[in-house]
């Protein structure tokens, strides 16, 4: 008796994947892999650039959050010193935490200020 090798070739017309692999564990596990690394990738993100945080000035908080260089692609005007915060320059963007007129409002005035102009307000 010969006993022929196995073959692992698919042996469907056209070489159709298998109904397994279209949708079921193995499209669900990469999906999973897929949703963990770009979660990963937005964790890197805000551990490079650092966590918004709220800051109080003279009686007042204000949501404070910190861009990186490489995230600085346009130029502002510092409203601490008047001098512009350059693209490519780590800096602070701030905006009041407790807006009267709202979130919406307060995001559209928030303002971005050189690092140590911010500290020294």
């Amino acid at each position: 008796m010969v006993v022929m090798p196995r073959s692992n070739r698919s042996r469907r017309p056209g070489g159709d994947p298998s109904p397994r692999t279209k949708g079921g564990r193995a499209a669900k596990r990469q999906q999973a892999a897929a949703d963990r690394a770009a979660g990963q990738a937005d964790e890197l993100e805000r551990l490079r650039d650092g966590w918004r945080r709220t800051e109080v000035r003279r009686g007042v908080s204000y949501t404070v959050q910190p861009i990186s260089a490489v995230r600085a692609v346009k130029d502002y005007v510092c409203p601490g010193c008047s001098i512009p915060v350059e693209a490519g320059v780590a800096h602070v963007v701030v905006w009041r935490a407790e807006g009267i007129l709202g979130d919406e409002h307060a995001l559209a005035a928030r303002r971005h200020w050189h690092n140590h102009c911010w500290r020294m307000a």
